[in-house]
């Protein structure tokens, strides 16, 4: 069975119009890479990245360059701690979704 839209235009529409989608999808990215799913974390943040903000805009604010970027979201990307950081802090301004760490 085919896809009648492409997966990128779906999440970026369902993005645009649900805050609440947003926000569940970049805590179930940071739960991820919390829970040692750290390649699942990374694609699901480079899904958020393409929904949101964008690659381009999102170099430009942080001063890497968006290929660099794109990279580091891939399955093989390798972030350092200060880069996945700074992009998560990024992320958080620009779409107003404000992640918080709570003890379970």
């Amino acid at each position: 069975m085919s896809l009648t839209r492409d997966f990128k235009e779906t999440i970026k529409a369902r993005a645009d119009a649900d805050a609440s989608f947003r926000a569940a999808l970049l805590s179930e990215a940071v739960d991820l890479l919390l829970n040692g799913e750290v390649d699942a974390g990374k694609l699901v943040i480079r899904d958020y990245i393409n929904a949101t903000v964008g690659f381009d805009d999102l170099a430009e604010e942080i001063g890497k360059p968006p290929k660099s970027l794109m990279r580091m979201f891939s399955a093989k990307g390798n972030p350092t701690a200060d880069n996945l950081f700074a992009v998560l802090r990024h992320l958080q301004q620009a779409t107003g979704v404000h992640l918080a760490v709570a003890v379970a």
